[in-house]
């Protein structure tokens, strides 16, 4: 793993870190919320849990914007590699590794076909059969992908939650937790995975 996979897998790990520790302090401001400690103390309970719910999501943003940009580098560097491995199978422009990530619609199948293209970049090279472009792994990575960026949305349901909706905002909560962590997990996974057979078809057979 080189030195840009390293840091991309630990901002994940920590992504991942901040995830779970902003689950916890939701999990306090929804107990403040339905069962105060002290009834008489109830404005200064919840503006202590909101608080810290507030700074730990705001961290957890901050590490979720460093893995995109992160990741992005990461999908540049790799793709320089398929391009002196396999260039007429790279289908978009190189500059879309950074544009797929934020243009509208683009980032719905964009960066998926890139990901494609280097994992069959990596592919050894052989007349009598085609290289295969994508994995079962690659699908479940991106689809965990799009299923957080549709309903993971538990911070800001709980954090505009009153007593009467807490319960709903606690279960979309855990919904999210549960939705970013394994998008975590499955793009730590694709790093290694397709980070490594880019790097040993390209050591293997230099271009």
């Amino acid at each position: 793993m080189n030195g840009l996979g390293r840091w991309m897998c630990g901002t994940l790990v920590a992504f991942a870190s901040a995830t779970l520790l902003a689950g916890v302090a939701g999990w306090h401001l929804y107990e403040v919320l339905t069962a105060p400690p002290d009834p008489s103390d109830l404005g200064a309970a919840l503006s202590r849990a909101d608080m810290w719910f507030g700074n730990l999501t705001g961290w957890w943003r901050a590490a979720l914007v460093a893995s995109l940009v992160l990741f992005a580098f990461w999908l540049d560097d790799m793709r320089g590699y398929a391009e002196g491995l396999w260039p007429e199978g790279q289908r978009r422009h190189r500059a879309w590794a950074f544009f797929g990530l934020v243009v509208p619609l683009a980032q719905l199948f964009v960066p998926k076909m890139f990901m494609n293209d280097l994992w069959a970049a990596a592919e050894p090279a052989d007349p009598a059969r085609p290289r295969r472009r994508g994995h079962p792994l690659l699908t479940l990575w991106w689809l965990s992908l799009l299923a957080a960026g549709q309903w993971a949305d538990g911070f800001s349901a709980l954090k505009n939650a009153t007593t009467r909706t807490a319960p709903a905002a606690l279960r979309h909560l855990l919904l999210s937790e549960a939705l970013y962590l394994a998008a975590a997990g499955l793009t730590i996974t694709v790093v290694l995975r397709l980070g490594g057979r880019i790097r040993h078809a390209w050591s293997a057979d230099p271009v």
